[in-house]
């Protein structure tokens, strides 16, 4: 069995690996910010861009193409000026751009990117939201990481004007729906699996780190993940288990509902003059609100939302 270390030994070598050398203490001091003061505060928005697959393979759920954003980039963008924003997280969609090994299509990348430019807005460039290119399969291939390193490091080198990266969207939540809960991409249910899928996106998240710190010494990681556990006060009685679960049935939970233009598609920035509905939900909250890779499990039916 192919083993992922092996692999980035083959391509990389065993250790000190270019951009290494950018890390740690000999990191840059965060300056250079957009306002051009350190450790500034950075606010910004962000554009729905999730894209795995479900059906076994078989439907590719581009949230980008469902929201309309690759015919409408320009209009999405100029909202983002409207608002008033410096500061953009932005997704550019992986699965279309990295072809094969060494084969890229940027048709897409560079109109969006070029009217970033255009518009001042900065960037902070997501470049694995919870999927990967039909050839590279899912989060089971140990070859991932290198496939994935060569792709952070084309970016670079495309846009060396691009300084904040998130490299891995929300690894926890890509191994666990994709390899664990059975959800996504691989559709899997074990232990070992999610461990799989957990150490190949972390080391394609380290080393396409190394790769963008390569060509860009002053990069920024702006690492994004969820936050699944909660942690009583210290010398408060902890409950017993089954006392715990039933505390959490009956926690209040908040939800914000959006409207959306069409049915299960995501909200737009154009919406964004939609008033959204808040709500407190008490109890299950699969029993009142949809769980947000369950919602990706319901195949759209427009000709736009299945992109293969």
């Amino acid at each position: 069995m192919k083993s992922f270390l092996t692999e980035i030994t083959k391509h990389f070598g065993s250790g000190n690996y270019e951009g290494d050398e950018f890390g740690g203490a000999g990191g840059h001091n965060g300056s250079g910010l957009p306002t051009g003061l350190p450790n500034n505060f950075m606010f910004a928005t962000g554009i729905e861009c999730s894209y795995p697959t479900i059906d076994n393979g078989k439907t590719r759920r581009d949230l980008l193409a469902e929201c309309d954003h690759y015919n409408r980039y320009q209009e999405d963008l100029s909202l983002v000026k409207e608002l008033g924003l410096k500061v953009l997280r932005y997704g550019l969609p992986y699965y279309r751009i990295q072809q094969g090994p060494g084969k890229y299509d940027w048709e897409f990348a560079d109109l969006a990117m070029a009217e970033m430019q255009r518009l001042g807005i900065t960037p902070i460039l997501d470049l694995m939201h919870f999927g990967v290119p039909d050839w590279i399969g899912n989060f089971q291939n140990p070859e991932l990481p290198v496939h994935f390193a060569a792709y952070c490091e084309a970016v670079a080198q495309r846009y060396p004007w691009v300084r904040y990266y998130t490299p891995v969207n929300e690894i926890y939540v890509t191994a666990k729906l994709s390899a664990k809960d059975g959800i996504w991409n691989e559709q899997l249910r074990s232990d070992r699996a999610f461990v799989t899928a957990l150490k190949h996106l972390v080391a394609a998240s380290i080393m396409g780190t190394q790769r963008i710190a390569k060509h860009r010494s002053n990069c920024i990681i702006v690492q994004s993940e969820s936050a699944e556990f909660t942690h009583e006060p210290a010398g408060r009685a902890q409950p017993g288990r089954a006392d715990a679960k039933q505390a959490a049935l009956h926690r209040p939970r908040f939800a914000v509902r959006l409207p959306s233009r069409r049915r299960g598609a995501q909200l737009s920035l154009r919406q964004r003059h939609d008033p959204p509905r808040v709500r407190v939900v008490y109890g299950r909250r699969a029993a009142r609100l949809p769980d947000y890779g369950q919602r990706l499990l319901r195949p759209q039916r427009e000709n736009h939302a299945a992109q293969r």
